[in-house]
């Protein structure tokens, strides 16, 4: 007797297409695979943002004087940029004037850093170390960095978020301002690297549903926002 041979005009679903509904706080709200794959993306940014982040501060630390750590550094910077620019992309904020606020600097940061790379004859970070008053342009981006940790903060009470939201400010100001001896600015570099990665490794194992969070919400906003253009005269 022979097999049964498998059907193969039908779809075999690999997934389910939608979730099963959820209360949210404006009504019921299903998560779609989109919703899914969006958070998965969101988090391998944050992935690449702070294992970049972490070499580059590792490097710094070890050989911060060796002129092919300098030039790697400026790629790991790079690395890290572009990983923070698609999870700013990809992240689910409500409030959607925050959300671009935080991708405007997140394009200011980064215009800024091209601008320093092209200027300037040094390496990148060689420069940014030699003068200070660079923060004032790549700030920008870690500012945006920053908001993603005290959303996270925020949202879910994670400890290292709690830390890392002073640490990246307090560090690059200290830096801008001359107020911190050098080895108290090591250590808090190397804070920042490794509450990162402690960061980037929970939201990776983080159930999804959680970081997509109320999409009743989200629809609610975007229809008050679509009813006061409509009430608009003109």
């Amino acid at each position: 007797m022979e097999a049964a041979q498998p059907n193969l005009t039908e779809p075999i679903e690999l997934m389910p297409v939608e979730s099963a509904p959820y209360q949210g706080q404006f009504g019921e709200f299903v998560i779609t695979p989109s919703d899914r794959r969006g958070v998965v993306i969101y988090r391998a940014g944050l992935m690449v943002a702070a294992l970049c982040f972490a070499a580059g501060a590792g490097l710094a630390l070890w050989q911060g004087e060796n002129q092919t750590v300098q030039l790697a550094l400026t790629l790991l910077y790079s690395g890290f940029s572009l990983g923070l620019g698609v999870s700013l992309l990809m992240i689910h904020i409500y409030m959607v004037s925050l959300h671009r606020a935080l991708q405007v600097f997140w394009l200011i940061g980064s215009l800024a850093a091209l601008a320093i790379g092209h200027f300037y004859p040094e390496p990148f970070a060689l420069t940014v170390y030699q003068h200070p008053a660079t923060i004032l342009g790549i700030g920008f981006t870690f500012a945006a960095l920053t908001g993603i940790f005290f959303k996270e903060a925020f949202c879910f009470n994670r400890l290292e978020t709690k830390l890392l939201t002073p640490t990246v400010p307090l560090l690059l100001l200290s830096h801008w301002l001359g107020l911190l001896p050098l080895a108290v600015e090591q250590g808090l570099l190397a804070a920042w690297a490794l509450l990162f990665v402690v960061f980037a490794i929970r939201k990776a194992i983080q159930p999804i549903p959680p970081d997509i969070g109320d999409k009743s919400v989200f629809e609610y906003l975007q229809q008050q926002a679509q009813q006061s253009q409509q009430a608009k005269p003109g």
